[in-house]
């Protein structure tokens, strides 16, 4: 783990670490002649007449207050729209979750004073309070005094001392939600931390922005809800807050140009999306971190090839540079042109292929079926295929919708896209519209991603991992495309795309459960408390509803992939690299961070590895006795789907062999998920590819694939297929019936389905659907009995959902 020294003594109960600084959006406003500041030490106030010197390099730093801004742009444009002629130099390092004393980094990243060096800061600007307000005040003065003396004794731009403005946390907005927080505690500590740091910048001559009490009153006014849960703003309410900033600062709001002005902000996002893709770059492991140095053909190791791409990406954020400071002064400079970029360093493949030039050999789609071994009694057809439809490429998590139309997360860029290439990552929607079990149409939902390694459709919309980020899109006008997106997480660690967020699944009560492998350390700021902080792998448990996040399992996991759930909400973990598979239940109590739980003794010993996804089969399409089986994805060595039959076993569980579902000798089949379709057949993602791990050959290997993918089937021949339950729009009672169906992935729709409709109209029914007195007199039998416990049991689930208790 990556912590840096705090500056000072660290405070009880949070993580070691180090004040954070951010290069950024924020900075220049501080130096106005009309800014106003608090007092020296010896009363005089800060020099009015303090002007911004042309070019002057500004650094941002906080915690996910900044670390938003970046992707707005408000604040940033407005300095610049102020001083066109100055041609200032921002950079944002904000990042989710960080304290005065609590920085988690991945290895290597670079400690605080490096960056701020590297970028020659003449202007820190920190913002900082809200994740501390959960702790002391008289602790807070502290760290904040170590942060200022820090700070003002050190010469970033290797001439003089910063200048140093401190931002006051915003207010907590009530968005009269009940599964939020009202923030009227919130507000009390809010208050009185700003308080702190108004006093202590006054003592030390420093300037200071009070931006809570201008955020209450915003809020009272404000028409629409400022932020996306009481402490994350909205573009609108960034938007609000930039116009607070000018006009505490330089005592008005600039008329501008509206067109001109969005021109202006466009250019700084494309500018903040170069840098944030540079500084916040996945697989950081691979390029400055632990695996940097393997060394592969001709001893060439990632680092050279891979910093030579950050050297790129630092040509491309100043090219972007020249690009604003144009456009503020009223040029129209046209396209960004990044000819002077340096090279890329070419890479030979430690793995050449059979081809007459060392490229790799692929059969098509349906060619590969004839190097398949089903079961017995079972048979695999290509549902699609890259040849069909070539955005199927490198499909990694999928998922079937009410409509029952087979949802793809594809990854073309990967392991991680390569600068002045696109980012086309995707989200597509498979439809087999006439029932030949073949997919005939395709529809993209999305198609600027960037290493989507999982997602989840839920009621609010669709969650997508996005590292360092989970983006919650929604399809607002009907017609299946994203049309909005907003970041409802921050802070997940990119690390290593291999072990970044993945294996996204919604518990039976509504809460989404996703999981992360080592080298990552994530730290998400969130409404509820401090920030959450997971270090070396674990699961996460998040309430779309709420918001809330917190560590379900944290574990010394190398890299989970795979997490499912039994008709009974029993689920289970598999540690993908070696196929290590855990009850979950047995080791998901809370541990205070950094606390990793004991040794687990998995519940049935693997023959192979590793793994890439799992599934419970559920389906009356196939024999009774394989219900409740596991399958497991298997991707090296046996290439293939094994199947597990579960036993109890004293107070857990163990999981026996059977006969693979299919297994198959092509060295390029690489089966990545599984899921049971609404025709209760069983679908897999084949992310086809000769190479695959970070360890094994460098990132940019050239033989690594990036235009393959296929969804196989398989069926059981002789026995009749599910009929696809009516789900999509189908009436409450309806809805309500399904959750009686013996298949798992019916119930699981049919809940989603459910649950995306007014709490005013799905609990009354369900209260009328419970009926349990008259429900237990009519299942007289044991077997239905149990039918009975489960119907309660799913009923409960839909109250977590919805999160309201029914005592």
């Amino acid at each position: 783990m990556d912590v840096l020294p705090h500056f000072g003594k660290r405070r009880r109960g949070r993580s070691a670490g180090a004040w954070w600084v951010a290069l950024g959006a924020t900075a220049v406003w501080a130096l106005s002649a009309t800014a106003t500041g608090a007092r020296a030490g010896d009363g005089r106030l800060p020099d009015p007449s303090l002007e911004l010197p042309k070019g002057a390099r500004i650094s941002v730093i906080g915690n996910t207050l900044a670390d938003r801004m970046q992707h707005t742009g408000w604040l940033e444009a407005t300095v610049h729209s102020r001083f066109p002629d100055h041609h200032l130099t921002i950079r944002n390092m904000a990042f989710s979750g960080d304290e005065l004393t609590g920085r988690l980094r991945s290895a290597a990243f670079g400690e605080p004073d490096e960056w701020l060096a590297k970028n020659k800061t003449d202007v820190v600007c920190a913002f900082f309070g809200y994740n501390e307000s959960y702790g002391g005040l008289a602790q807070f003065r502290a760290d904040l005094d170590s942060f200022i003396k820090h700070t003002l004794a050190q010469k970033y731009n290797g001439e003089s001392a910063p200048k140093l403005v401190l931002f006051s946390p915003i207010a907590f907005e009530d968005l009269h939600d009940p599964s939020l927080p009202d923030g009227k505690e919130a507000n009390v500590r809010l208050e009185r931390i700003t308080a702190v740091m108004a006093e202590l910048a006054e003592d030390r001559g420093v300037r200071f922005i009070d931006l809570f009490h201008p955020t209450q009153k915003l809020y009272a006014k404000a028409e629409k809800p400022l932020t996306i849960n009481g402490v994350h703003l909205t573009s609108e309410g960034d938007r609000a807050v930039a116009e607070v900033v000018e006009r505490a600062l330089f005592g008005d709001v600039q008329q501008r140009d509206p067109a001109r002005f969005e021109k202006l902000r466009q250019a700084v996002l494309d500018k903040s999306d170069t840098w944030f893709n540079r500084y916040r770059t996945v697989d950081g492991y691979s390029i400055y971190g632990g695996r940097a140095d393997l060394a592969f053909v001709d001893n060439q190791t990632n680092r050279v090839v891979a910093q030579r791409e950050m050297e790129v990406l630092d040509v491309m954020t100043a090219n972007r540079d020249r690009r604003i400071w144009a456009i503020a002064a009223g040029e129209d400079p046209g396209a960004v042109d990044d000819a002077n970029t340096p090279r890329f360093i070419p890479v030979v493949t430690n793995k050449p292929g059979a081809g007459p030039n060392g490229e790799h050999l692929y059969l098509g789609g349906e060619e590969a079926i004839a190097k398949m071994t089903p079961g017995a009694g079972l048979k695999v057809n290509l549902f699609a295929s890259e040849e069909q439809f070539p955005d199927l490429a490198k499909p990694v998590q999928m998922t079937f919708d009410a409509k029952g139309r087979l949802w793809v997360a594809c990854w073309p860029t990967y392991p991680h896209y390569r600068p002045k290439s696109p980012r086309n990552d995707k989200i597509i929607i498979l439809e087999d519209t006439d029932g030949d079990g073949k997919a005939d149409k395709q529809t993209t939902f999305v198609d600027d991603l960037h290493c989507p390694t999982g997602f989840e459709i839920v009621p609010q919309g669709v969650l997508v991992a996005q590292a360092p980020d989970v983006m919650l899109l929604k399809d607002t006008d009907g017609d299946d495309k994203a049309d909005t997106r907003v970041r409802v997480l921050s802070g997940i660690d990119s690390a290593d795309t291999h072990h970044t967020s993945n294996s996204f699944r919604v518990g039976p009560g509504g809460d989404v459960y996703f999981q992360e492998g080592t080298f990552h350390h994530s730290q998400i700021e969130t409404p509820f408390g401090p920030p959450v902080r997971l270090a070396n792998a674990g699961v996460f448990r998040y309430e779309p509803r709420s918001q809330k996040i917190d560590v379900y399992v944290t574990y010394p996991f190398a890299n989970p992939h795979g997490h499912v759930f039994d008709r009974w909400g029993q689920d289970f973990v598999t540690d993908g690299t070696g196929n290590v598979n855990y009850f979950a239940a047995a080791f998901s109590g809370h541990l205070d961070f950094p606390e990793k739980h004991r040794p687990m003794k998995p519940y049935f010993q693997q023959r192979t590895r590793p793994c890439a996804g799992t599934e419970i089969l559920s389906s009356a399409h196939f024999p009774d006795d394989w219900q409740g089986d596991l399958l497991v994805a298997n991707v090296i060595g046996f290439q293939g789907i094994h199947r597990y039959r579960y036993q109890d076993d004293g107070s857990g569980f163990t999981a026996v062999e059977q006969e693979p579902i299919v297994f198959s000798s092509d060295p390029n089949f690489r089966p990545a998920d599984i899921e049971v379709g609404p025709d209760g057949a069983i679908y897999f993602l084949d992310w086809h590819n000769p190479l695959i791990g970070h360890m094994q050959h460098n990132l940019r290997d050239p033989s690594r694939d990036a235009t393959h993918g296929r969804v196989y089937r398989v069926t059981h021949e002789g026995r009749p297929l599910s009929t696809p339950a009516a789900i999509a729009g189908r009436p409450v009672a309806e809805l309500l019936e399904l959750l009686k169906s013996p298949e798992d992935r019916v119930r699981y729709r049919a809940k989603a389905e459910l649950c995306a409709r007014p709490v005013a109209e799905v609990l009354p029914a369900l209260a009328a659907w419970v009926k349990p007195i008259e429900m237990a007199k009519a299942y007289a039998k044991t077997d239905s009995k149990s039918r009975w416990e489960h119907d309660v049991l799913e009923a409960l689930w839909v109250h977590q959902a919805y999160d309201v208790v029914d005592l």
